[in-house]
């Protein structure tokens, strides 16, 4: 970054968000008495991240354009004040319930007109009008109420820090700023604002270490590393950071404080297993916020979620989890959302594991947004050892998600995305059994008894249910259907496919190309949930179809890549006897790459 002022930060979707602070007021310092060192609640023998984190984050309200919250201009309500003035409403209102953690993201070492400051070794230096106290007073205020306190950094070297290459790396003989760039001061980050580190300069290893020591002795237990790359809209060598990252994890392990390593932004699916090897968790997304005058809106961007997420599924659990960002669903009219779409929102990060940390203001919480937040069966589902659900149904307007929990229950959401009313149905053979099940309100806290092979509800546009299904039916059997053993035509092919059930696709479903299963049998006629197995490196739709009739689009979420098999259930009206099943790109489109199907043998 420029000495001179940040240039990261304003505009759309050119930011992440993680973790921390929310409230309006001048900054103050924190009195002498809560400023003494306390016990961090970090120095436990949890591990880091067994489960998504819980907590709140100062970007959202710094980010948006919502009247009073940034009275000294944009980004001004990060301070000291504001700071504190949510950790004792977390500890408050949300603390007994998990939430733990005060996450304060960018602009901590900036001042009100937004220019960066730096210590001798160049490392960020708090703004002595937005933190007068300083941080390490500040993590003690927030240790001192029993929960964790969260800090921020870009990636890379900032410009600031740089010096012309002159500022000596604290605790690191004979290094220097100017030892740990490459000589063409090439830059890197979401917004090219930082120099690219040299990692396989020695030196380069101890500034990052020499930061992850300052965080440490300041006693915080969270750091979320921004503009990382492939991600947050860039590509290239420039913008590698895996190294970084690497670099940011040993520098914490030397520093001897347990701290939870959050990257983001919008973070590239091809390289998940170094953010998993390296990193407690990683934003999957743009940011959530709208950048305007609530805090977010449903199109921009958290109806994105539902798109992005599956691809995403299998690769969370204990230690490192799938971002989704901030969840703002706790101010009402700010939050720029009707309740419906507050509470579909709320469903799908807590049944995605998501963490669950709001940007709301926390002193002004609505009865309804306090509800979602603090709902305790909720928070149970996103908190258990169960995986995270993912779609059991198309990525259509009308979707289902499921997971199944230890104890043979699952966790079952319907969600209506269209701008309409319409009607959801969860189909008791998407989960694999057919006959009765009881079926719990999760949100209502209320069992509402058995229903039989499926329950419909209405729901109203961009909203949704939750519940907990335990089957009293039987399992069921299939049938499998390989599509390289079916009938091909226009561009349609065979391909080699490692992940495949019998180690080919059909794929090359374009302008036209479809592939056609013959001799499906079924014994009775009606509508069967088709399971289909399908890879797709992005999100494409193919239109379905029986026995020549009409078919129905239905889209398919991406897999990540072009080389994962995800599955899903599409509705088809077979006939008793034998039938064949049409998977067609259409004129002018493109499908995914298709597997298999898995047929039920009888209703």
């Amino acid at each position: 970054m420029r000495s001179s002022s940040y240039s990261f930060l304003p505009g759309r979707r050119l930011r992440t968000v993680v973790v921390l602070a929310l409230t309006a007021g001048l900054a103050t310092a924190v009195p002498a008495a809560q400023a003494e060192p306390t016990a961090s609640p970090a120095a436990t023998s949890t591990p880091v991240a067994a489960k998504p984190y819980m907590g709140w984050t100062s970007w959202t309200m710094q980010s948006s354009k919502y009247p009073g919250l940034n009275p000294k201009g944009d980004y001004s309500y990060l301070s000291e004040a504001n700071v504190l003035k949510q950790t004792d409403a977390m500890a408050a209102k949300l603390k007994k319930y998990g939430y733990e953690y005060v996450n304060i993201d960018a602009g901590w070492w900036m001042s009100w007109s937004w220019k960066s400051q730096f210590d001798e070794y160049g490392r960020q230096k708090a703004d002595p009008l937005r933190f007068p106290s300083g941080m390490k007073a500040v993590a003690d205020r927030i240790h001192s109420k029993g929960l964790k306190a969260g800090i921020y950094l870009p990636v890379g070297l900032e410009k600031g820090a740089y010096n012309d290459g002159k500022n000596p790396i604290w605790n690191a003989e004979g290094c220097t700023t100017g030892d740990i760039v490459y000589d063409d001061l090439r830059t890197t980050n979401g917004w090219d604002s930082a120099y690219k580190i040299d990692f396989s300069d020695p030196c380069a290893q101890k500034y990052i270490d020499s930061q992850a020591q300052m965080f440490a002795d300041w006693g915080y237990d969270f750091l979320k590393l921004d503009g990382v790359g492939p991600g947050s809209f860039k590509n290239g060598d420039n913008y590698n950071n895996v190294a970084d990252v690497a670099a940011w994890q040993k520098a914490i392990k030397t520093a001897g404080r347990p701290v939870h390593l959050e990257l983001s932004w919008s973070l590239d699916y091809g390289h998940v297993e170094d953010w998993k090897k390296y990193s407690n968790g990683w934003r999957i997304d743009t940011d959530v916020e709208c950048y305007c005058n609530t805090l977010v809106t449903w199109e921009n961007s958290v109806d994105d979620r539902w798109d992005d997420a599956p691809a995403w599924t299998d690769h969370a659990g204990p230690g490192a989890w799938n971002d989704l960002d901030s969840l703002n669903v706790g101010n009402g009219e700010m939050d720029g959302l009707t309740k419906a779409e507050r509470q579909s929102y709320a469903t799908l990060w807590a049944i995605a594991k998501s963490p669950l940390f709001t940007g709301d203001d926390l002193t002004k919480l609505d009865s309804y947004g306090l509800s979602l937040l603090t709902n305790r069966e909720v928070i149970a589902i996103n908190q258990s050892s169960a995986p995270p659900a993912e779609p059991v149904t198309a990525s259509d307007p009308q979707q289902v998600w499921a997971a199944k929990n230890p104890n043979g229950s699952y966790t079952v959401a319907l969600f209506n995305l269209s701008d309409a009313p319409a009607s959801v149905t969860a189909n008791w053979s998407t989960l694999g059994f057919k006959g009765k099940a009881s079926v719990r309100d999760v949100w209502n806290e209320q069992s509402l008894g058995s229903y039989t092979d499926k329950i419909t509800q209405a729901l109203p546009a961009h909203g949704s249910r939750l519940f907990t299904v335990t089957p009293r039916g039987t399992d069921l059997a299939w049938t499998a259907y390989e599509a390289e053993a079916g009938s091909l035509s226009g561009n349609a092919s065979v391909a080699d496919c490692s992940a495949c059930s019998g180690g080919h696709k059909v794929g090359n479903l374009y302008t036209g190309g479809k592939v056609t299963l013959d001799d499906v049998v079924v014994a009775k006629a009606g509508t069967y949930q088709i399971k289909v197995s399908y890879i797709s490196g992005d999100a494409r739709s193919a239109l379905v179809s029986a026995n020549g009739g009409g078919a129905t689009s239905h889209k398919f979420a991406a897999t990540g890549d072009w080389g994962t098999v995800n599955t899903v259930y599409v509705p088809v009206k077979l006939k008793a006897g034998a039938n064949t099943i049409t998977f067609d790109s259409g004129s002018d489109g493109y499908a995914p790459d298709i597997d298999r199907i898995d047929v039920q043998q009888s209703l």
